[in-house]
C-alpha cells in the first residue's frame, strides 16, 4: 500500500519532444527532488533524448547524479570561497556570480551569471573591467542570465538580455554561449536572430518535466476504513466526529510532503479571499486534504501523520474500500512518492 506516482510515459515523452523542438540546445534542469520524479529517472530521460548537459542545483546533487549521467553537469548554485569541497569530475561546470568567485576557481570550467532584474545574484556592470582579466585563469563555458517569471512593469525580457549582451561585448568579453532561463520560444528566436554568433541555451526544468499536467497523477492507497457516529472520539487528540461518516486512512503523510505547501504569490481579489477563508478554517482545525473521493476533495480528520493521512468522509458519500486508491493533488517539487509506475 503506497503513495504512487503514475506516469503516462508516452504522453510525458511526447511533451519532452515538443519542448525540445521549441528550444534547440536546451539544458534540462534536474534539481531538488528531481521535480517529483527523482534524480535518477530524470538523468535517464535526459540521456534518452540525447542531452549533452544536465543542470543540477548543488555540488551535492552533482556528486549523486554523476554516476547516472555521463555528459556535462552544470551546477546552478554559485561558487563561494570557503564552501565545503565536494569531489567532482572535470565534466562538472561551476556557476560563478562574482569576480572573487572566478579567482577562486583557477583552472575550472565556469559559467558566469550576470545580475538580472531578479536581483538574486550575478556580476554587475561595474565588475566587467575586473572580470576581463580574471577569466584568463578559468575555462569559460559562457555567461548566464536568470530572468523573472512575471514582468509586472511591462518590460521586455529580450531587451533585458540584449542590454547585457551589449555590455559584455563593449567589455570585450567572449559571447560564444549564453545560458538563459524563463524565456519563451519566440523570444529565444529573436535573440538568436540578433546575435547569430552566440549560442543561446535555455535552462528548463518545470516546463520540460511538468508542463503536461495530464501526463502524471498521484494516488494514495486506502489502508483502513472505520465507521464513526457523530460525537465519537478519534485520533491522537481525541477530537469528536462532527457527523456520521468514515475515517479513511490513506497512504501519504508528512514524510511524502502531504500537508506541506510552499507559499504562493496571490494576485487579484478572489484568490486573496480564498486564502483568507482557508486560513480562517484552519484556526478551527478544518484543513482540506489533497485527496479526492467521489469527486470531492476531502477534509483531513486531523493533521497528517508521518506516512499516512486520516480523512473524514461523510456518510452521504460512498464508503471507500481498503485497496482502492484516491487521487491526490500534490505539488511535484515537494512530494516524495513510494513508487513510480509507468503506464
Amino acid at each position: 500500500m503506497a503513495l504512487t506516482l503514475y506516469v503516462d510515459t508516452a504522453r510525458w515523452r511526447a511533451h519532452h519532444k515538443h519542448v525540445l523542438d521549441q528550444f534547440p540546445g536546451l539544458v534540462p534542469v534536474c534539481k531538488g527532488n528531481g521535480y517529483g520524479f527523482g534524480h535518477e529517472r530524470l538523468a535517464e530521460e535526459a540521456t534518452r533524448f540525447g542531452s549533452d548537459m544536465l543542470a543540477v542545483g548543488t555540488t551535492y546533487e552533482a556528486a549523486r547524479i554523476k554516476d547516472w549521467f555521463s555528459g556535462d553537469l552544470l551546477v546552478l548554485t554559485p561558487f563561494r570561497r570557503g564552501e565545503e569541497p565536494v569531489p567532482l569530475p572535470d565534466r562538472v561546470v561551476r556557476s560563478v556570480s562574482s569576480v572573487d568567485g572566478v579567482h577562486g576557481l583557477v583552472g575550472a570550467r565556469v559559467v558566469i551569471e550576470v545580475m538580472s532584474s531578479m536581483k538574486r545574484h550575478g556580476v554587475t556592470e561595474q565588475d566587467l573591467p575586473q572580470l576581463h582579466a580574471a577569466i584568463e585563469d578559468v575555462r569559460l563555458e559562457g555567461f548566464a542570465m536568470h530572468l523573472p517569471l512575471d514582468r509586472t512593469d511591462g518590460s521586455d525580457a529580450v531587451e533585458e538580455v540584449i542590454g547585457w549582451m551589449d555590455r559584455l561585448r563593449a567589455a570585450r568579453l567572449p559571447l560564444h554561449t549564453m545560458f538563459v532561463s524563463h524565456l519563451k520560444a519566440d523570444e529565444l528566436v529573436r535573440l538568436q536572430q540578433q546575435f547569430p554568433q552566440t549560442r543561446f541555451r535555455a535552462r528548463i526544468g518545470t516546463r520540460l518535466w511538468l508542463g503536461d499536467h495530464e501526463a502524471t497523477e498521484y494516488r494514495g492507497a486506502v489502508l483502513d476504513v472505520t465507521r464513526v457516529a457523530k460525537g465519537d472520539r478519534f485520533g491522537y487528540r481525541q477530537q469528536k466526529a462532527a457527523s456520521d461518516g468514515y475515517l479513511v486512512v490513506v497512504a501519504g503523510g508528512t514524510s511524502h510532503g502531504v500537508g506541506l505547501e510552499a507559499p504562493k504569490a496571490l494576485h487579484g481579489v478572489m484568490p486573496r479571499a480564498k486564502g483568507v477563508a482557508r486560513a480562517g478554517l484552519a484556526t478551527v482545525n478544518r484543513n482540506l486534504s489533497p485527496f479526492v473521493w467521489a469527486g470531492k476533495q476531502r477534509w483531513f480528520a486531523e493533521p497528517p501523520h508521518m506516512q499516512v493521512s486520516i480523512l473524514f468522509v461523510p456518510s452521504d458519500a460512498p464508503e471507500p474500500k481498503v485497496g482502492e486508491e484516491l487521487v491526490a493533488h500534490l505539488r511535484h517539487t515537494t512530494t516524495q512518492f513510494d513508487r513510480l509506475v509507468d503506464r
